[in-house]
């Protein structure tokens, strides 16, 4: 698989709205792992956001220090999303350290696993020891791709009345 981690810019505006579209015209109005592209109207502020986001200085008081890529294919194509939440505050305890999505038309191809595979690269270059990653636990695809990159299962809490798990991945 040849897709590489690559930060939001403001070139990249033509490919994340057609992203964004996509999962809204399959009828999904979340896309994890996008720190709310998918509630932003404007690209712009999204990317001041996501911008400022990646530093302790700039960081939104109410947030944590998060890095966030856009998984791009050998044609330039953003293929998926991912965020690295480098500490966890009492909010994203049962969140994780990032959050992922691929787009509809190119998931089960293995773009996710890649991405998460890329992803630990990036914390582990962070100085971060260990991820932990949420996941609903009927999202099999997502359970798969966390166990094919190391994760082990830690604890079990609740999300909006549904089970959930918490996997922890070593760097």
């Amino acid at each position: 698989m040849n897709i590489r981690l690559v930060r939001p810019d403001i070139t990249h505006k033509a490919q994340a709205e057609q992203f964004k579209a996509e999962f809204f015209d399959c009828g999904e109005r979340v896309i994890n792992g996008s720190e709310l592209l998918d509630q932003t109207d404007s690209y712009e502020a999204w990317l001041e956001a996501v911008t400022a986001n990646r530093s302790a200085e700039t960081v939104s008081p109410d947030w944590v220090v998060t890095d966030t890529f856009f998984a791009v294919d050998e044609t330039g194509r953003i293929a998926g999303i991912i965020d690295l939440r480098h500490t966890l505050n009492d909010f994203l305890r049962d969140f994780g350290n990032c959050g992922y999505s691929v787009r509809p038309s190119e998931r089960r191809k293995g773009f996710a696993t890649e991405m998460l595979r890329l992803l630990c690269a990036e914390a582990k270059a962070a100085g971060m020891t260990e991820l932990h990653l949420s996941v609903e636990r009927e999202n099999l695809p997502s359970v798969k791709t966390i166990l094919k990159n190391g994760g082990v299962y830690a604890r079990s809490f609740s999300f909006e009345g549904q089970p959930a798990d918490i996997y922890r991945i070593t760097l």
